[in-house]
């Protein structure tokens, strides 16, 4: 090896340690907050993530909200957006618990001094009570639009790949039983782009659901990469 090549080594090296010491410090600065910022409002929960963790990505929690704690897996709006290199700060949107209380969130996603978003924190706030009241105004007054929660909370890995392959599979209209073989590409490509492939065992996983072996997903996986290598532009 070259003294140019061991010198360029060793500056990477230094740099890489200089993001992993500001990482460190971030995330001891992130979980310091967590507890009084859910104490701010009633009925909030702050959760920390290490996107190098995922999908079992929290690694500090305060609040009772979700009923998730340390080592719980992130929500699959986060998973996707982790898994396409989409991570962004979003305010006060719905969501909604698989009890039914609904909640408004905020995802402030937090990078480092190279621009990379690394961690997330993320508050939930249950609003059940107040849109019980503007439930009571909207009938009063005429319905208003429901909306759909954006993303879902789990307690666990198999819950996020279940909801993850419900929404792909939904997606086609088709019962799992009658798809024909585009309807099963297609539904594996949306789980693939909303980041199944980051959850251990997801070929086996996503074989089950839509009742295909191993080995077909796979070769489906094969065609849509060679479907969209045939479709990328001519270099210049």
């Amino acid at each position: 090896m070259s003294d140019i090549q061991q010198s360029e080594e060793s500056g990477q090296s230094h740099v890489d340690m200089t993001i992993a010491k500001e990482h460190e410090a971030i995330f001891n600065a992130l979980k310091q907050l967590a507890d009084p910022l859910s104490k701010v409002m009633p009925q909030t929960e702050v959760a920390i993530h290490d996107l190098s963790k995922l999908p079992n990505s929290i690694v500090a929690i305060s609040g009772n909200v979700t009923g998730r704690e340390e080592g719980s897996p992130a929500t699959d709006m986060l998973l996707t957006e982790a898994a396409n290199g989409r991570v962004r700060t979003q305010m006060n949107y719905h969501t909604k618990l698989p009890d039914g209380r609904e909640l408004r969130s905020t995802t402030i996603a937090i990078p480092d001094s190279n621009g990379d978003v690394f961690a997330t924190l993320c508050i939930n706030s249950e609003v059940s009570v107040w849109h019980q009241l503007s439930d009571i105004a909207e009938m009063m007054m005429g319905e208003a639009p429901e909306t759909q929660p954006k993303e879902n909370f789990v307690q666990n890995v198999n819950e996020l790949a279940d909801i993850i392959l419900d929404k792909a599979i939904a997606s086609q209209n088709v019962p799992v039983e009658l798809m024909k073989k585009e309807h099963k590409l297609k539904a594996l490509q949306i789980a693939r782009d909303n980041g199944i492939f980051l959850l251990r065992d997801a070929a086996d996983t996503i074989a089950e659901h839509l009742h295909v072996s191993r080995f077909t997903i796979y070769n489906y996986l094969k065609e849509l990469d060679e479907s969209e290598e045939s479709q990328d532009p001519p270099a210049p």
